[in-house]
């Protein structure tokens, strides 16, 4: 007999707010009719862009208490007051990349003996992501990369995304605006570069290689994106190989200080690794030719890769000021000498809906089976950080960040 599964649907409690949900109504419908032994129970949340009356009408019953369920199930994460033992958690953790700000989550879950199962993990067996806001996260940032240029420069004025009922009506505001003739550098190939691509297609803009973006001179906006061939290379000379830098990232040194020459809107959209060199020194900054003037960090790594991004900024403000020359925080817009940093680490919040539906779906087609059983349970295994009081095999390496002294 198969064991009746009860799952919660957790209210995003991270500040600031999250409006996504990880699963729809009609996604939770969906689980039920293919799960016959499973029940879905929704935490009420006045701030869900799915309203509790829509789970209602659904039929879901809706409850604060969600200590009877086996699996639940959030976006951001949990508040460690909120944690409930013993049970399986889904959530963005964010702590396996030693994230100082999450470390007592970690070492709570464990206290806890509680399971957790981090999004940000769940790959197939070849190690590709199979659930992931990435894509809407570059939609979004695109957007408010290009609001940044036109708050920056008095030319045009956007309304902030989450303003916008879909990503329809935002990219018809980008019908209304007209770029002078500036070079947009995008790095990144995977989703989030993606998303981050068609917001700026909008735009109708010329796009070009590497090599005449960093050489040649447009009268017209133009944008182009690289891949990390481009701005790293071998220090000990030998040909790039792409396979060979995620697997040896250490063995690598920036080659992207020529781009900080030309560029002038730069959206980061890459994945990196701490083991991976930085694109951008805080001396670069310095140099009388650095020339770009915005950085929207979609990918968002503070203490990372681009030493501007000293911290997440928020959905209700978003943007903040880099001196370049003493490298502290000062307000935006301000001085046109510092650089503009777009940093919101939720970015797909600003399209809730759209985003929510999207991961819901892959959720409920490649995640649940798995998690409920149905076929074989690795995917969730590579996932799972935290087990049994313990950290996983494969996140061992966290020990010294949860056990260290303070």
């Amino acid at each position: 007999m198969i064991r009746p599964t009860r799952i919660g649907v957790l209210r995003e409690t991270k500040n600031p707010p999250d409006r996504r949900v990880a699963i729809t109504p009609q996604q939770g419908l969906n689980i039920l009719k293919s799960h016959p032994n499973v029940s879905i129970f929704i935490q009420p949340s006045d701030i869900r862009c799915y309203t509790n009356a829509e789970y209602r009408k659904a039929g879901f019953f809706l409850t604060e208490d969600l200590r009877e369920c086996d699996i639940l199930i959030g976006v951001k994460e949990v508040t460690i007051p909120t944690l409930i033992p013993n049970k399986r958690y889904l959530f963005f953790s964010h702590t396996a990349k030693k994230q100082i700000y999450n470390r007592k989550l970690l070492q709570e879950i464990l206290k806890r003996n509680i399971t957790l199962i981090d999004y940000e993990y769940l790959c197939d067996d070849n190690g590709k992501r199979i659930v992931a806001f990435g894509y809407w996260a570059g939609v979004v940032g695109a957007y408010k990369a290009l609001r940044a240029r036109g708050m920056r420069t008095d030319s045009f004025d956007l309304p902030p995304a989450r303003s916008c009922l879909n990503m329809e009506e935002m990219y018809s505001h980008l019908k209304t605006i007209s770029l002078k003739p500036i070079k947009i550098l995008i790095t990144g190939g995977g989703r989030v570069a993606k998303g981050a691509m068609q917001t700026i297609r909008e735009l109708k803009l010329k796009e070009i290689s590497p090599e005449d973006f960093l050489h040649k001179t447009y009268n017209e906006p133009v944008v182009c994106r690289i891949d990390p061939e481009n701005y790293v290379e071998r220090i000990d000379g030998s040909k790039f190989n792409l396979q060979h830098f995620y697997d040896y990232p250490e063995m690598y040194r920036s080659s992207f200080k020529p781009f900080t020459k030309v560029t002038d809107l730069f959206i980061a959209c890459h994945y990196w690794d701490p083991k991976s060199p930085k694109f951008i020194e805080p001396e670069d900054y310095k140099e009388d030719d650095f020339n770009i003037s915005i950085i929207a960090d979609v990918s968002c790594d503070v203490n990372g890769p681009i030493p501007s991004t000293l911290r997440p900024s928020t959905i209700a403000s978003s943007f903040y000021g880099y001196d370049r020359f003493t490298g502290e925080e000062t307000i935006p817009f301000v001085d046109k000498k510092n650089v503009t940093v777009m940093a919101v680490d939720n970015l797909p919040g600003e399209l809730p809906r759209e985003s929510s539906e999207d991961f819901g779906k892959a959720l409920t087609e490649h995640i649940f089976p798995a998690l409920l059983g149905d076929v074989d349970d690795q995917i969730i295994e590579r996932a799972c950080i935290a087990k049994d009081g313990r950290l996983t095999p494969a996140f061992s390496y966290l020990q010294d960040y949860v056990y260290k002294s303070e």
